[in-house]
């Protein structure tokens, strides 16, 4: 338990919360029904606001519980504690808010798809490579480059599970990209302002959670494209 909660905060809640959610799910104790992103029972009268959470966790069934827990965990807490964008608190969290309001517009809303779990998990491998360009990362037994490491994790969902589960996979990588784009790219290279800022509350909700109130609470950051040429022990799997 101890290590539990030495985690993360968002990235242990969400995990956290996936679990117990796909367990119920998985173990017949509550209807699978009940999660899915279904856009009639949210516009309503009396809407079911909980569908705008519930699909970005549940996990597929058998292995594939343990393997979206293990990448949800490990590229989410690498992220919140690890990387240079989410220094300050709060900002993970706002990652984490825009690209699954991305996914929910593209995969669900467009393509009408009901689970996004696999995509949020797709738009937090995206960003780690980004942040580790220049490092190796292992898919299965060969080593690529860590920015290749998304696509390759989407051609395989392409190989097992087709077409339309590849699309809305790609989904989390155009969120991502999208994040990238409004907070990095155009300004440093477009000379644009980033509107895209973690409001004040948010920063004030994490801040009083941080102690002494310091800007990272978890793990340290390093610059962009730190210890560049250093390989990245990533088993991936499906």
């Amino acid at each position: 338990m101890d290590q539990f909660w030495a985690a993360p905060p968002v990235t242990r809640t969400l995990t956290a919360l996936t679990f117990l959610q796909s367990i119920l799910v998985h173990g017949g104790l509550l209807s699978g029904y009940y999660v899915l992103f279904l856009r009639r029972l949210i516009f309503k009268t009396l809407p079911e606001i909980w569908r705008l959470f519930s699909p970005f966790m549940i996990t597929g069934p058998g292995l594939s519980l343990i393997f979206d827990l293990y990448f949800m965990f490990t590229y989410g807490s690498r992220l919140e504690t690890e990387s240079p964008r989410f220094s300050a608190p709060g900002d993970f969290f706002t990652y984490v808010f825009f690209v699954a309001s991305i996914i929910m517009l593209t995969a669900g809303c467009l393509l009408n798809n009901v689970i996004f779990t696999s995509a949020l998990i797709l738009a937090f491998v995206y960003t780690f490579s980004q942040d580790n360009r220049g490092r190796k990362a292992s898919f299965f037994i060969v080593q690529i480059p860590v920015e290749f490491l998304p696509w390759a994790m989407l051609t395989l969902t392409l190989v097992v599970s087709g077409w339309p589960a590849a699309l809305r996979d790609g989904m989390g990588i155009v969120a991502a990209h999208f994040y990238d784009f409004l907070t990095r790219i155009y300004p440093t290279f477009g000379g644009g302002k980033n509107y895209l800022v973690t409001p004040a509350f948010v920063r004030r909700f994490f801040a009083a959670r941080t102690p002494r109130g310091e800007a990272r609470a978890f793990g340290t950051a390093y610059p962009l494209g730190a210890e560049e040429g250093q390989e990245e022990d990533l088993v991936v799997t499906e």
